[in-house]
């Protein structure tokens, strides 16, 4: 079965041009016989206009003269090549190529040495390959880590240059964001005002002059005793 368009207003139409069974209608349609049969009897899309299916491109008269001369044969619409041009469409997941499964632990290697910025999760989406597999490479507990050397991605066929550039630049933006909220609390932390330093008792002492001594003070005395 077909989705078209209009279909109850289809409904009306075929029920009034045709010698279709309610289930022949039903099926092309996409509704229930009994709503059928009630479009029949004038209880159900009773102020619906008929839409010819045929003059709307979804049904062909081909297709319609063999529905009314066998009840069992269940029409089908025409598929629109527009309408399937516009039908979203699922990414499938990566497909490795066996012989090149095996260098999915080299590419790992490559991504735990030059770019460690790169998490887990995108690692994985863009060789097609599983977290544990990525944390037995950097554990060094891989059954061929003897074997494992670094090697480019994109050299090895394992995905693109323009799909690695933006994996590497997402991490990095990402990455990059996180230094600069830890800078700014560093930055914070360095215009504390420092406590100030402690004056240098000789430069106190310069200030203050030579302390008096027992001598100079007994001789202040005399000299004003004198002078009375």
């Amino acid at each position: 079965m077909s989705q078209i368009l209009m279909p109850k207003a289809t409904a009306v139409w075929l029920v009034e041009n045709t010698a279709l069974t309610f289930e022949q209608i039903a099926e092309f349609c996409g509704l229930h016989p009994l709503e059928v049969r009630g479009i029949a009897d004038g209880d159900v899309a009773r102020d619906i206009r008929g839409a010819d299916p045929i003059m709307n491109g979804q049904l062909t008269h081909e297709e319609l003269d063999k529905a009314q001369a066998d009840a069992s044969y269940r029409m089908k619409a025409v598929v629109s090549r527009h309408a399937e041009l516009l039908k979203p469409t699922k990414k499938t997941p990566r497909y490795t190529p066996v012989s090149r499964r095996q260098d999915r632990p080299d590419a790992i290697m490559w991504f735990v040495k030059n770019h460690p910025e790169v998490t887990d999760a995108q690692i994985s989406k863009l060789l097609g390959t599983t977290k544990s597999t990525i944390e037995s490479v950097r554990g060094r507990t891989h059954w061929n880590s003897a074997n494992i050397k670094p090697v480019d991605p994109v050299t090895l066929g394992l995905c693109g240059q323009i799909e690695l550039d933006a994996v590497i630049r997402k991490a990095a933006e990402k990455a990059g964001k996180t230094d600069a909220g830890r800078t700014l609390l560093e930055d914070q932390a360095d215009e504390t005002p420092a406590a100030p330093e402690a004056i240098e008792t000789e430069e106190i002492d310069e200030r203050r002059g030579p302390e008096p001594d027992a001598a100079s003070v007994f001789s202040d005395f005399t000299d004003e005793g004198g002078e009375d």
